[in-house]
């Protein structure tokens, strides 16, 4: 969940019965200067299987931070805190996962221009969600949306992990998108595989993923990151971004990126590197286009984002952010 410092913020805990007449409180566990309220919600369930949704308010405290809150039920003198996670396949017998039912919370100075944004799924990831907790409008959007007269309210249009690779309808429409980027939308494109491509035109501009996959990435999360162009707006506009701003990073950097591009048209924006590897500066490759921007990133934001890194979601923004 994201939040602004000192702002309140409803989440919605739902507590289901494993027994008949189950009785008891429900409470958030808290670090310090986050707040819930009530402090306890009563709750009782009358048969096995019942549930009920209990509304706590949350406060963040009133600087950045970051944090995880456990719910707790209390009865019986016993407390239980585990989600239960049922995985059903055809091929596979039910798995249940137990883990401890935990909300990651971010309180961040985040500021956003724009309001509507135009989502094209991929392969699957959680980024039209992030958005929507960013403060954006978010429509998603199918191939046949990629006309200029459909796109024309959108501030900025996202493209999802992995479409180039999994959609049968994005190649045939690029030209409808690149044609609203053209007449002032911005379009960002994520990251692709070189592998199963249903069109290697990735851009309005040359730019290739093509070539040795293991050496476009960076999987080192704690990667030193450069500043190429610390007064691009990419990384001014409107937060203002810092090394501070890649601290925290999950997993890794990013990985498949592209390989060549026309470095006349293109700005690379950031340089990183793993341990004892030459640096790449492709992470990021903005572009105007016309009245618009395209950018190309294989930084995994479909990473970041739902893991609460406060830098992924202030660069994200500014991505977002272009042209308005």
């Amino acid at each position: 969940a994201l939040l602004a410092p000192n702002s309140h913020q409803p989440t919605v805990i739902e507590v289901t019965a494993a027994r008949a007449n189950t009785a008891g409180t429900l409470r958030l566990e808290l670090p310090a200067g986050w707040q819930a309220a009530p402090a306890t919600h009563p709750f009782h369930l009358k048969n096995a299987g019942d549930k009920i949704q209990l509304t706590f308010t949350l406060t963040a405290p009133a600087h950045p931070a970051t944090a995880s809150i456990r719910a707790v039920a209390d009865l019986d003198g016993l407390t239980y805190d585990q989600q239960r996670i049922a995985i059903r396949y055809p091929h596979l017998p039910v798995l249940l996962l137990q883990p401890t039912a935990r909300l990651q919370v971010v309180a961040l100075d985040l500021a956003i221009r724009g309001r509507k944004v135009g989502y094209l799924p991929g392969a699957g990831d959680n980024t039209s969600a992030a958005l929507q907790q960013m403060g954006y409008a978010v429509t998603l959007l199918t191939g046949a949306d990629l006309t200029p007269e459909k796109l024309h309210d959108l501030d900025a249009v996202v493209i999802g992990v992995r479409a180039f690779n999994e959609r049968t309808d994005l190649a045939a429409h690029l030209s409808g998108l690149f044609a609203y980027s053209k007449a002032g939308g911005t379009v960002i494109a994520q990251y692709n595989r070189p592998n199963g491509l249903k069109t290697s035109t990735l851009a309005p501009y040359a730019l290739s993923i093509m070539g040795d996959a293991p050496s476009f990435r960076v999987t080192d999360e704690n990667a030193v990151v450069t500043f190429l162009a610390p007064n691009h707006p990419a990384l001014t506009t409107p937060n203002r971004l810092g090394p501070a701003d890649f601290t925290g990073w999950v997993q890794e950097r990013g990985a498949y990126f592209p390989s060549t591009w026309d470095e006349t048209k293109f700005t690379a924006l950031l340089a990183m590197h793993d341990p004892g590897a030459a640096p790449l500066t492709s992470s990021i490759l903005v572009a105007p286009y016309g009245q618009g921007y395209f950018v190309y990133t294989s930084l995994a934001f479909f990473r970041q984002l739902p893991a609460g890194v406060p830098g992924a979601y202030r660069l994200f923004a500014n991505l977002v952010s272009l042209k308005q």
